[in-house]
């Protein structure tokens, strides 16, 4: 009714499109469709559950989707036998706004299933990519080090507020405590969960979130999480944080670092999203993503991240290998192996190449090292 209020809907054109939907407590009705996408919470064997049974009452030719936003398809399918009719569909939330929609095509997935859902994409009106199978798949996975960064940051003396206005300054809609807030706490613990199980060596433990989680303060939803909230959303810092702060800092034995306080709000939001670009690289050299540009169109449509900029990618390429390489090193060194380089990066750096540059260039580039070396 929101869209009728504001005038960009009719009240006829509701009734109607209401009218198509028609809600149901079993399968029953599920005999017929050609497509089922479960949007549960991210729960694993709810998960599973869901999916045998879809498998036992959808037809067989019905696609079986997945709104997951982190969970590896094929521990989802696990308990079936339709893996070839498994893809994911990844909205972004909230999901009439964001026009991203991320396809997660496993290699047991037909390539007709992939297609029919890029279709159906095209006919919602979203932006489809498709990218490939894993904890956290192309969007999420890339850009889980944007908030493990604040953390860390936050651990060694910095303000919570202050690293958000730094993401706002470098053009973000909103910083990532405030995004955290809005998202909740549950689903930030959950989606942390998957990433500390299958990149255990990569991810910053913080005791924060879990902290205040303890004394329900779990986001926007409770009125209370890294701000707090009165009336239409409205954020206001909340010194109570800084209690949990520096019990977080105590556990995890860090102490604040008076030369990380001096840094400006350029050096902050660089702090925050070099790790985001080192993981990218990841998902690059993985081939979870299969060029740089899908990356760019995900980051601006998924994640808010400033068009001018023209996509993660894009803006990391302006800046240059070497000095993401070498400022990540030096952060490593300082706190730890979070900011480590991974290997597709340190390639990159070493050759004097783009990041967005594809797998055969580098490998020509590397074979005519070689062919040089050996003259």
């Amino acid at each position: 009714m929101s869209r009728v209020r504001k005038g960009k809907m009719t009240k006829d054109n509701y009734d109607k499109t209401l009218s198509l939907l028609t809600g149901v407590l079993d399968y029953e009705k599920f005999k017929s469709v050609d497509l089922a996408i479960e949007t549960v919470v991210e729960n694993v064997k709810l998960k599973q559950q869901i999916f045998a049974e879809l498998e036992q009452h959808c037809p067989s030719h019905c696609i079986l989707a997945t709104n997951t936003s982190t969970i590896d398809l094929d521990l989802i399918g696990e308990k079936t036998n339709s893996q070839d009719r498994i893809v994911g569909t990844h909205f972004f939330a909230p999901a009439h706004i964001m026009p991203l929609l991320e396809i997660v095509r496993t290699p047991r997935a037909s390539l007709q299933a992939v297609v029919t859902m890029l279709d159906v994409g095209k006919k919602i009106k979203k932006t489809p990519i498709v990218v490939g199978n894993c904890t956290g798949f192309a969007v999420n996975r890339m850009f889980f080090p944007y908030t493990q960064a604040a953390l860390l940051l936050v651990d060694h003396g910095m303000d919570v507020d202050k690293i958000d206005q730094a993401c706002i300054e470098f053009g973000m809609p909103i910083g990532p405590f405030r995004m955290t807030d809005l998202v909740g706490f549950d689903v930030a613990l959950a989606t942390g969960m998957q990433y500390l199980e299958n990149f255990p060596e990569r991810v910053y433990k913080s005791m924060l979130i879990p902290l205040m989680t303890e004394d329900k303060r779990t986001g926007e939803a409770s009125q209370k999480g890294f701000y707090k909230y009165e009336g239409k959303r409205k954020a206001s810092p909340d010194p109570e944080i800084t209690s949990y702060v520096e019990e977080s800092r105590r556990i995890s034995g860090a102490t604040p670092d008076p030369e990380l306080l001096k840094i400006d709000n350029s050096a902050i939001a660089e702090m925050v999203f070099f790790p985001v670009i080192n993981e990218a690289c990841r998902v690059l050299g993985e081939g979870i993503a299969f060029k740089a540009s899908d990356l760019d169109i995900a980051s601006i449509f998924g994640m808010g991240f400033p068009p001018y900029r023209g996509g993660i990618m894009h803006w990391a390429d302006s800046i240059g290998a070497r000095r993401i390489c070498t400022m990540l090193s030096e952060w490593e060194m300082e706190y730890g192996q979070f900011f480590k380089p991974c290997s597709h990066l340190l390639e990159r750096a070493a050759e004097g190449l783009p990041l967005s540059a594809s797998a055969t260039k580098t490998m020509n580039n590397q074979a005519k090292g070689k062919l040089l070396g050996s003259c």
